[in-house]
């Protein structure tokens, strides 16, 4: 039976990042992909902080837009409007994105199966199906295999504790878009909210997430974008991380984990930071010769402490937006128009990491007359607390 010091199940930005670290360390890494392709589907926005994009460590190739601002539409007449006036993300072909990683691991002596699904995990090996079906044993084994793989099923690890359901179209228009500023429509998907994002002047990415009537919200939101559908998606989203990372000599990453950013849906960030700190963890637990869970505990303490409060806080705050009215969203929305309230968005707004300038916010005069609506969001209490839970 073939055996790999690691051994890693999804080659998706969190899988590759995780892979290509390890074979860097020096460890034999294997990487299993259910796909024929990998990048495919597709079950990405596509839209990348900048900082998330440079995590990946690629070059400009999958990048078809870049944009510097958004507005944000409550449907009931307010909007605003905030520009950076810089590149602040990048919509992306995540194909291409997820095919460079791969190459970049492989480049670092990483091996790859395609149309290799993981059946099961049995003590130290996996089992698979596909054209080269057998076993593999491993040393460490990292789920990189998203919200609904196999391998925290077959440990039986606890998931995610909510899953979004996420739908959207590419939709080639007739007239020209604005290119540098997404759109956002909260109340169009009040579980969270729905997007148009410029892929080009003709291309725009619409779609939304939520956990219930999802197909019904689509179909109304879409009709707001007349145009030829040239390409469909669909996902789940996990919201709210796994209560434990780690455990049965398995590290999760990404969305295997439950990494998602609760505010925007995003996983590349912490997906490919959290690849990385699993194969650093690995690499240290093969050296020392210890797989034990107390071991492997130090690959989540290392990711919460990076980025763990955000989560926490993110997801806390996610469910406290379900409580909020569409009456509410508008009066917030004209509220976050005041100049001063854009300028502060503008300065210290940041996708990946957002709690800095929510705390800024509550503190402003300029929001003060929503402040009843803030104090029904728990902003206020949840920037007070810890990331424990």
């Amino acid at each position: 039976m073939e055996r790999y010091d690691v051994v890693v199940v999804g080659a998706g930005p969190a899988g590759s990042a995780a892979a290509g670290r390890a074979a860097s360390l020096g460890l034999s890494t294997l990487v299993f992909e259910e796909h024929a392709t990998i990048g495919h589907p597709v079950q990405c926005a596509g839209l990348l902080s900048t900082g998330a994009f440079a995590e990946c460590r690629v070059s400009d190739r999958s990048v078809r837009n870049r944009v510097r601002g958004a507005r944000v539409v409550s449907d009931l007449g307010a909007e605003f409007l905030f520009d950076a006036g810089e590149t602040r993300a990048v919509v992306v072909d995540r194909g291409e994105l997820d095919r460079e990683m791969a190459v970049a691991a492989a480049d670092a002596g990483a091996e790859f199966r395609l149309k290799a699904p993981v059946l099961r995990v049995d003590g130290d090996r996996v089992v698979t199906g596909g054209p080269d079906a057998g076993e593999v044993g491993f040393g460490i084994l990292i789920g990189a295999d998203g919200p609904k793989g196999t391998v925290a099923r077959s440990l039986g690890m606890a998931r995610a504790p909510t899953h979004l359901a996420g739908v959207q179209a590419d939709v080639m228009v007739d007239d020209p878009v604005e290119t540098r500023y997404v759109e956002i429509h909260p109340n169009a998907a009040p579980e969270f909210f729905a997007w148009r994002i410029p892929v080009s002047d003709r291309v725009v990415r619409v779609g939304l997430c939520g956990e219930t009537g999802v197909p019904e919200l689509f179909r109304t939101y879409l009709a707001r974008w007349p145009g030829r559908v040239v390409h469909r998606a669909a996902g789940t989203i996990p919201l709210g991380t796994m209560p434990r990372t780690y455990g049965h000599r398995t590290l999760f990453v990404g969305d295997a984990a439950g990494l998602a950013k609760p505010t925007s849906g995003g996983g590349v960030y912490t997906g490919v930071r959290s690849g990385r700190y699993a194969a650093e963890t690995a690499a240290a637990c093969l050296e020392a010769g210890d797989s034990s869970d107390g071991a492997l505990a130090a690959y989540e303490a290392r990711w919460r402490a990076d980025f763990g409060r955000e989560l926490a806080l993110g997801y806390r705050l996610q469910l406290a937006r379900r409580r909020i009215t569409p009456g509410e969203i508008d009066r917030l929305l004209r509220a976050f128009g005041n100049p001063k309230v854009v300028r502060t968005i503008v300065e210290y707004g940041d996708m990946d990491r957002p709690s800095g300038l929510l705390a800024r916010l509550v503190r402003m005069p300029a929001l003060w007359p929503v402040l009843p609506i803030v104090m029904r969001l728990g902003i206020a209490e949840i920037l007070g607390q810890d990331d424990r839970t």
